[in-house]
């Protein structure tokens, strides 16, 4: 352990004495409708908004409709209206918020807000992690005995550790010295320098003898962790910053770790080049290639980590020159140590961290890439790959199942061993998640809808777009809290939130999305098109009370917008009262619903008035019948009925 302790610490400046171990946008119509047989819904609040009214799921909605397309100014500014009437909003509102007023180079204001977001999920990233995963012991005994373990048969009294396949040999770093009677000796853990070595994997799956690697590579100083490319011509492996003799040094006289590339020509290993990326001021080590091999990934403390060491990924160009590191970012990195990634064949990334809720020490986690190219929820493989101590440098084929890891278990040989594993089943709970996406009025399916999946911290996991029944399907995490978004063309994006359980099954959440341009025609009732409740009048009058002129303005709006529109306002009582008081009071209120609208710009002639009192009852709730007030209340409504749009 002591020869990874070394090589963690000129790496990542660690003490001797430790181990080593999405802007969303909804897809906007192209077509611009101008007809008269539409109303849309958005822009008819937004009117109304402009003329001082206030609602606070009005100014959800023009939010969202805004920040769902990416206009973040203009989003931020009925953002702002919603705070400034009630600042006690659910979490996603504080980030959507904080999102846009960064937009508007507000920084102090989005910090404030992002503070009030991290107060419902923690703010150090470790403790948003064990925030949210307080049953970690029992999502990590979910994950477990998936593998059955052994010693691989390599391993000396010395440190053995970072392996990799070269066809159907095992290459990995090792301290023991088979050099002969000089060998040179690390003074500070008085054992060799590490070189790289390899044994045979044979047919039965017992392994050959260990050998040197080829003197090319290694050195008079540390050759660790290599990886290959699948022709077995090129491979990059870490070193200490030591190439054609030359020893390079940091400002602090420390020699650091780089990454090199050799190829193999005419059966020698040669021209060892480091990697354009290095540098002396920081270390760059533990390669890992992804399965198309153009993207290599590596762990490093470079400008820009997150914490002590973190994972990043950098492309492989076609000339063989490369681009730029990428930090992976906070779905895998923490302020902890994110190091020895390895990417399988189905595209997993499995890596070792102690900045997650584990075991004890290093634990190997997997996060799975996804068809939008961004990792996944990551999880704990669990047990018995990890265990109390440090547990890294995790290596599966995919085709057999089979692979290698490292600990400094107790029971093993010297400092680190590898062990190798078969992994036999699945994880114990499996849960997928699926819905119907439907029109929340008319109740058909909405084919084509685009769903988005994202976790607690709303960060995207998986999209998908619904079937030709409506229905959207995703593979989950039990015990997992998840948000799902849908959207689709003239519809205002909705979402909703889902805990899944912690047992095998699947869960259901299904949306209904509202319509944002309506079609409308004679007969039709603006009231529901523009979700006008009741017009609530005081006890026994029938003048309008400030709450109703918020939702008459919904309709001086509509009739200003369509100048041509004729409405008949219909006004409706419960049973209570006599029959004859509740006509006459139903008629005054029609009529002063009318004179309403008169006042604020609409023309008599378009508007015709009359109250109805108890005659046309929506439910069984007539004289003498015994029913709840929200039964009555059904009843007591007012209509606006389309008589003609010419």
């Amino acid at each position: 352990m002591k020869i990874r302790t070394f090589l963690y610490s000129t790496l990542f400046s660690i003490l001797a004495s430790q181990s080593y171990g999405q802007k969303t946008r909804v897809e906007a119509a192209d077509k611009k409708y101008d007809r008269y047989d539409y109303v849309d819904a958005i822009s008819t609040y937004e009117r109304v908004a402009e003329k001082g009214y206030k609602d606070e799921k009005m100014f959800q909605k023009l939010g969202n409709a805004y920040y769902f397309n990416a206009e973040l100014a203009k989003a931020e500014k009925w953002y702002k209206a919603l705070f400034a009437m009630n600042p006690n909003q659910e979490a996603e509102y504080y980030y959507r918020y904080a999102q846009t007023l960064k937009s508007i180079g507000d920084y102090e204001k989005a910090n404030k807000m992002m503070e009030e977001f991290n107060k419902k999920s923690g703010n150090d990233q470790r403790a948003k992690l064990y925030a949210s995963q307080k049953n970690y012991l029992e999502e990590i005994k979910a994950n477990s005995r998936r593998y059955d373990i052994s010693d691989a048969g390599i391993n000396s009294e010395y440190s053995d550790y970072g392996s990799s396949f070269l066809n159907n040999k095992l290459v990995f770093a090792s301290a023991r010295d088979t050099s002969g009677a000089f060998k040179k000796v690390f003074k500070w853990t008085n054992q060799s320098y590490t070189n790289l070595y390899s044994a045979e994997i044979k047919p039965t799956g017992a392994m050959g003898k260990p050998v040197r690697f080829t003197k090319i590579i290694n050195s008079r100083f540390h050759e660790s962790t290599p990886v290959f490319t699948k022709d077995g011509q090129t491979m990059y492996f870490t070193r200490n910053n030591y190439l054609n003799g030359k020893k390079g040094k940091d400002s602090e006289n420390s020699t650091l770790l780089k990454l090199y590339k050799a190829v193999l020509k005419q059966g020698e290993w040669s021209n060892v080049i480091e990697l354009p990326f290095n540098s002396n001021e920081y270390s760059v080590a533990h390669p890992a290639l992804s399965p198309d091999e153009k993207t290599l990934y590596f762990a490093s403390d470079m400008p820009g980590t997150l914490g002590q060491s973190d994972l990043f990924s950098v492309k492989i160009n076609a000339d063989g020159s490369y681009g730029d590191p990428v930090n992976l970012g906070k779905t895998i990195n923490t302020e902890g140590r994110e190091t020895f990634p390895f990417l399988s064949e189905d595209n997993e990334l499995y890596f070792a961290s102690d900045g997650r809720p584990g075991l004890g020490g290093l634990d190997v986690f997997v996060s799975n890439l996804g068809n939008n190219n961004r990792f996944q929820e990551v999880k704990n493989i669990g047990e018995p790959i990890n265990g109390p101590q440090d547990d890294f440098a995790f290596l599966i084929d995919s085709k057999t199942q089979s692979g290698f890891f490292t600990s400094n278990r107790e029971g093993g040989h010297g400092y680190d061993d590898i062990y190798r594993f078969k992994e036999w089943r699945e994880p114990v709970c499996a849960q997928s998640l699926s819905g119907i996406i439907t029109d929340q009025e008319t109740k058909m399916v909405l084919p084509g809808s685009k769903v988005s999946l994202f976790d607690e911290q709303f960060t995207l996991l998986k999209e998908t777009i619904a079937n030709e029944k409506g229905v959207y399907v995703f593979e989950v995490e039990c015990g997992k809290t998840y948000y799902i978004r849908a959207e689709k063309a003239e519809y205002e994006t909705k979402e909703g939130k889902i805990t899944i359980e912690n047992a095998t099954g699947n869960s259901e959440l299904s949306l209904q999305l509202e319509q944002r341009i309506k079609p409308v025609k004679e007969g039709t009732d603006l009231a529901k098109i523009l979700d006008i409740p009741i017009i609530y009048f005081d006890l026994d009058k029938s003048f309008i009370r400030s709450d109703a002129a918020f939702e008459l303005e919904k309709i001086v709006a509509v009739m200003q917008q369509h100048p041509k529109m004729r409405i008949d306002i219909r006004s409706h009582t419960d049973s209570r009262q006599t029959h004859k008081y509740n006509e006459g009071l139903s008629d005054r209120r029609a009529k002063s619903t009318m004179a309403w609208l008169v006042q604020n710009g609409i023309e008599a002639r378009r508007i015709t008035a009359k109250g109805y009192g108890e005659t046309q009852l929506v439910n069984h709730c007539a004289d003498g019948v015994t029913c709840t007030e929200e039964e009555h209340q059904a009843n007591r409504r007012s209509e606006f009925i389309i008589v003609s749009m010419e």
